[in-house]
């Protein structure tokens, strides 16, 4: 010991200003440890020289979570000033001085006042320096010290995540990789075992497997089957200590899906599948489904069917389901159950993605066959051609035979079949058609520049069973026969000028022809017999259906002669030739110097500047509908101011009296009953007015009724009368209106507006009963029925 504490004091004279600690072990209550000192710096009494003194400094170490109930002692300042007479103070600061680090200020005894966390805060660095209590001087300058909180093993691993999704092939050899776990431990991995963590499987066996230092999971069995077991659970765990016992671990979940591969084959349920298809099933229609069983899933199990042999090879087809992988099988073609009624098919069902690995499993692919019978329906007629082309010429006769359709039924019955001609094709009703033999013929007569093709539907059904029908379509052309005179190609109407020089060309002809000409049309023109010689133009034929008018004379004169009219007669050269006269109008005009038309009209010579006949008569008409409406105005005027306004005294009509007075608002209305008027028998007792207030309340008083037959200038003054002397009337600014039309004429009504609505004939003999008035009415009336019985 002599020795080491020489070795020390030289070291710190070398090293004045460098101080060191000399840890000790830590107290517990139990065991009380050795106390660490933190002593002044300096040279020994025996040296004569003195160098300015410093702290020794090193390490102080505590161990974390410490569970006493005493403050842990961590060390202890002393200053070699310090005489022990409690001269010197001392003062601690820096990271949790004063309140995770309190310091005796006399002793300098150091302890730690809470429980620490080497996982919160493993390093905590403090400074340290002794004063003078009496003057506050610092008697040594201050240093730094360190405490390091020594790490105890108080965490367990923690995987990165708490459960791990993985997959891998089916059918993988030992050893593949699956998955890597990893596991963290927050001990200190510098100080002994505590972060050392070691992977184990606890579950998961005999299948996967676990590398004890990476944490890497690997197959362990060999050929896994997906289709035997797809999910697997793994449990992997993590211990600290190296694995050792008394070490903290922790535990995560792994699910291991294996993926599928092909490597099964697919196959028929069974070798041989039966079907029924009518012969009336169209082509493309589905005659049933087959589907070959695969264990595997996605692409692997997709199938693809085909028909590698059997009768049938060219009447079915087979198509693949992409959803369900079904083979559905189609008519390619129509079926006929007299021609034949079995067919025999072999089908192949293929994998289409194949995995060369498994080959040696045997080949993906399987057979299996499929009969079809082909079951007899009730067919409609068929017709022997799938349309018809006729021709007529358009000037055939009435019920000619221009062709004929044949259908038979194709069943064994052979049924006999009836035609007809479907007639929202034929409105015209220009066809018909024999319905024994389906000999079409003509019913009307034909014309080809009218309609050249007639498109019309024959149906042909069975006699015994109608419903079993089909139809066909019939082309009918009209040929053309030479029937149509040719014709001007347009209206020709030319001017000649009055300084026209003999010889001249004035116009040039057209024709058209309806008719159709195979060889192409030749027309002739040539003057109509009364025109040729003594017509003022003459006509030359062009020979090319063309042809040219010509002036005949010198000049012509518009006031002598203003237009002339030339027949041109047009021929064919077809059989039969036909031929027809159109005209020509030709108008003789004023010409300038170079033939330029000025007027063609003689009047324009006498009113230059006047309006034109068109106009001069709108204007007349203008005037003459004004006149004739002025008269019948005045007319009607006249004949209003001498109707008298009363006839007769026995005519009583309708006055209007206008009452300006507002009234009394609305509950006036209430005030009396004027449905009362219109029928005297009905009288409400309990009606009373509600505008005013009654001194004394009266009892409504019954009226007499009015006897049948009351003329109504008694009735509405009997009614006056009665509101006169009514204290509950209504007020007299009201307005009443008296409606009463009578008991009604014993004539009824003689509107005609009813005698419409009439099922039968009126009867108007009672008219000559009812007097003078009613005479003129009932001769009228009379008169008419006289007629229509006669």
């Amino acid at each position: 010991m002599r020795t080491y504490h020489c070795f020390w004091l030289l070291f710190w004279a070398g090293q004045p200003h460098q101080s060191f600690l000399t840890p000790l072990s830590k107290r517990t209550s139990s065991f009380p440890e050795k106390e660490k000192v933190l002593v002044l710096s300096g040279n020994s009494r025996q040296d004569l020289h003195r160098s300015k003194r410093s702290w020794m400094w090193n390490q102080f170490f505590l161990l974390e979570e410490y569970t006493g109930t005493d403050y842990q002692y961590v060390g202890k300042l002393h200053s070699d000033q310090d005489k022990g007479d409690g001269s010197l103070k001392y003062i601690l600061s820096g990271d949790g001085a004063g309140d995770l680090f309190i310091i005796n200020e006399n002793t300098g005894d150091i302890q730690a006042t809470k429980r620490l966390d080497r996982e919160e805060k493993p390093v905590y660095i403090l400074r340290a320096q002794a004063i003078n209590r009496r003057t506050g001087r610092p008697v040594e300058p201050e240093s730094e010290f360190i405490i390091k909180i020594h790490d105890i093993n108080d965490n367990e691993p923690m995987f990165t995540k708490d459960v791990y999704n993985a997959s891998i092939p089916e059918m993988s050899d030992v050893g593949t990789f699956v998955v890597q776990v990893t596991a963290t431990d927050a001990d200190d991995p510098t100080y002994g075992n505590s972060a050392k963590v070691v992977y184990s499987i606890l579950q998961g066996q005999p299948y996967f497997s676990v590398e004890s230092e990476t944490g890497i999971i690997k197959t362990a069995l060999l050929n896994m089957d997906r289709e035997n077991r797809e999910q697997y659970q793994v449990v992997i765990q993590a211990k600290d200590m190296g694995g050792q016992m008394g070490g903290l671990s922790g535990t995560t979940t792994v699910n291991i899906t294996l993926t599928d591969v092909n490597d099964n084959p697919p196959r028929f349920p069974q070798s041989t599948y039966q079907f029924r298809a009518p012969e009336s099933m169209p082509p493309d229609s589905p005659v049933g489904r087959i589907k070959a069983n695969d264990a595997d899933v996605d692409e692997n199990a997709e199938i693809e069917y085909s028909i590698t042999e059997g009768d049938g090879y060219d009447m079915f087809g087979i198509t693949t389901d992409k959803d369900t992988q079904e083979g559905i099988i189609t008519v390619k073609k129509a079926l006929d159950f007299e021609n034949k009624n079995l067919y025999i098919l072999k089908v192949e069902a293929t994998n289409t993605h194949v995995d060369p690995r498994f080959l040696y499993l045997g080949p993906f692919k399987d057979s299996a066959t499929v009969r079809i019978q082909v079951e007899d329906v009730d067919e409609p007629p068929v017709f022997s051609r799938p349309a018809y082309i006729m021709e007529v010429k358009e000037d055939v006769p009435m019920n000619t035979v221009i062709g004929t359709v044949t259908a038979q039924d194709p069943d064994a019955a052979k049924n006999p079949v009836k035609y007809s001609v479907d007639r929202h094709t034929d409105m015209d009703r220009v066809f018909n058609i024999n319905s024994g033999n389906g000999s079409i013929f003509t019913s009307k007569p034909l014309d080809r520049e009218t309609l050249l093709w007639h498109n019309i539907t024959v149906i042909a059904a069975e006699i015994n069973n109608p419903k079993q029908s089909s139809r066909v379509p019939v082309f009918i052309k009209v040929l053309d026969v030479n029937d149509n005179a040719p014709e001007f190609a347009m209206f020709y109407e030319t001017f000649v000028c009055e300084n026209a020089k003999a010889e001249q060309l004035i116009q040039t002809l057209s024709a058209v022809d309806k008719d159709d000409s195979y060889s192409g049309h030749q027309f002739s023109f040539s003057l109509a017999p009364e025109a040729a010689s003594s017509s003022n133009f003459t006509l030359q034929d062009n020979r090319d259906n063309t042809a040219g008018i010509f002036t005949r004379k010198n000049r012509y004169n518009r006031h002598e002669m203003s237009t002339y009219f030339l027949p041109v007669v047009i021929s064919d050269n077809d059989y039969p030739i036909q031929s027809s006269t159109e005209t020509v109008t030709i108008r003789v005009c004023a010409c300038d110097h170079r033939g330029k038309m000025l007027s063609c009209n003689a009047e324009a010579l006498i009113h230059p500047t006047g309006l034109s006949t068109g106009a001069l008569i709108a204007i007349l008409l203008c005037i003459i509908i004004l006149l004739v409406t002025v008269v019948l105005f005045a007319a009607l005027r006249r004949q209003r101011k001498k109707e008298p306004l009363i006839i007769s005294k026995e005519d009583i009509r309708d006055n209007i009296v206008s009452y300006n007075d507002e009234g009394g608002g609305e509950e006036d209305t209430q005030a009396f009953d004027i449905g009362t008027l219109r029928n005297p028998e009905a009288i409400d007792d309990n009606k009373l007015r509600r505008d005013i207030v009654p001194e004394t309340l009266f009892v409504p008083r019954r009226t007499a009724t009015a006897r049948d037959n009351t003329d109504v200038r008694d009735f509405i003054n009997q009614r006056l009368k009665e509101n006169d002397t009514d204290p509950t009337a209504p007020p007299y600014d009201s307005l009443a209106t008296y409606a009463y039309e009578g008991n009604g004429s014993v004539a009824e009504s003689l509107s005609s507006l009813e005698s419409m609505t009439t099922d039968g004939d009126q009867d108007y003999d009672y008219l000559s009963d009812w007097g003078p008035r009613f005479k003129k009415l009932a001769d009228m009336y009379g008169a008419m029925d006289s007629d229509k019985d006669s």
